[in-house]
């Protein structure tokens, strides 16, 4: 039973906020309140512990209320800085700026900040499209980019469409994810701006790419005159085990949004990475975009420290050590279990796809009744996210994975396979 204190937060929340996500979960047996939280771990207001195994997107890469974090966060403040003025230049901006460009997948990059990955993302299409003077933006079938204006027009039908936002043909146009064939016949009509794409989309169930895809993308983008814009808002930031995922393929994109995990998990940042080309209004037009909260000061001290963190040798080790280990408990899974039919792993950016359609949602609620919370994917309920820290210690792997089996052999003894 639901405590007095979690049910009146419930009952606000489905007065003003959102009645439809607490009825959904509610109908999953899903009643979460997170209260106290820390490393990875959340607890239920209620004092109910649980493994964070979804790291909302990988915003919670480092953990929750990663110590060095917070003190970056505490040392601004105590600095006397604040959100800042976006009119002017600004030390904690310009040191980030230049941590960024040091870090981008290619040479001389321009960097903008946003408040959120949606509005980063809106940044790389509107670069693209005044870089090249073309409007049509190409994106694919099960493609997550955000919830503003023009990040919602390339994505999924499923939330463009209620809000009149889905695209018109002649401005964006969706094709099937790993199909060089289909992306071909579209950017030979020679109207494309840009292709924007997940490097692993997230909300489809991670689906892999194929090896030879993405550098297939680069070039059919150069011989279009198309930019190229990578968004890696969930699988960027050390998950693949490279600090960005196109990196893992060898692939050098125009534009590259990051998001999410850069805020860790205590203030909101993004910034869309721009090459040359697509950042070349930065010269001349000091206006093109403007963010009031993009690139706060306080949040720039906050996102230097998440870079300089992500990409210490440390991580990097303890990343493929935690990436060998799943595959290898995942791997063996698979072949004691009908229902688990497929393990989609890029280091830490892993999907479970299972032989029912609705076997992502059903693994989702016994893992919850038995202490980690993972998610379904949103686009494909036969598949499961898994989004393993970037900093678990072996001892969290072993109870992950012990963990899914439970529920997986719990899924396949009650429902079958």
């Amino acid at each position: 039973m639901s405590s007095e204190a979690k049910a009146r937060v419930l009952e606000r929340t489905s007065r003003h906020l959102s009645p439809a996500k607490v009825a959904l979960f509610h109908a999953l047996g899903i009643d979460l309140v997170i209260g106290r939280r820390e490393g990875y771990r959340i607890w239920d207001i209620d004092g109910r512990e649980l493994l964070d195994l979804h790291l909302n997107g990988g915003t919670y890469n480092l953990g929750h209320r990663h110590p060095e974090v917070v003190g970056a966060l505490r040392s601004a403040l105590d600095d006397g800085l604040d959100i800042g003025n976006h009119h002017f230049a600004s030390e904690a901006g310009s040191a980030l700026g230049a941590q960024l460009a040091g870090l981008a997948p290619f040479e001389s990059a321009r960097v903008v900040f946003s408040s959120g990955g949606g509005e980063a993302v809106d940044v790389a299409i509107k670069s693209a499209r005044r870089a090249t003077g073309k409007r049509r933006i190409i994106s694919v079938h099960g493609a997550y980019h955000g919830h503003t204006g023009l990040a919602l027009a390339v994505g999924h039908q499923r939330f463009s469409e209620p809000f009149l936002s889905d695209g018109e043909q002649h401005r964006y146009t969706r094709v099937p994810f790993d199909s060089l064939a289909d992306l071909a016949r579209e950017l030979d009509k020679g109207d494309v701006a840009a292709v924007i794409l997940e490097t692993i989309p997230a909300t489809a169930g991670f689906v892999m790419p194929s090896e030879g895809y993405l550098l297939g993308v680069r070039e059919l983008c150069d011989h279009a005159d198309a930019m190229y814009i990578a968004d890696e808002v969930q699988v960027g930031l050390g998950r693949t085990g490279a600090l960005w995922g196109v990196q893992s393929w060898g692939v050098k994109p125009d534009v590259l949004v990051t998001a999410k995990g850069l805020s860790g998990g205590l203030y909101p940042i993004a910034a869309t990475l721009l090459n040359p080309r697509c950042g070349s209004w930065l010269r001349t037009d000091s206006h093109g975009h403007v963010s009031t909260f993009g690139g706060a000061e306080i949040g720039c001290r906050v996102a230097s420290k998440v870079l300089e963190i992500t990409t210490r040798p440390s991580t990097v080790q303890n990343v493929s050590r935690t990436s060998e280990m799943l595959a290898r408990g995942l791997t063996a899974m698979a072949e004691r279990y009908e229902l688990l039919s497929e393990v989609r792993q890029r280091g830490l950016v892993i999907g479970l796809g299972f032989s029912r359609n609705d076997g992502g949602i059903h693994v989702m609620r016994a893992l919850y009744e038995q202490g980690i919370w993972a998610i379904v994917a949103g686009f494909d309920y036969g598949a499961l996210q898994v989004k393993p820290g970037l900093l678990w210690g072996e001892a969290t792997t072993r109870a992950a994975l012990e963990g899914i089996e439970k529920a997986v052999d719990r899924v396949q003894r009650t429902l079958g396979g």
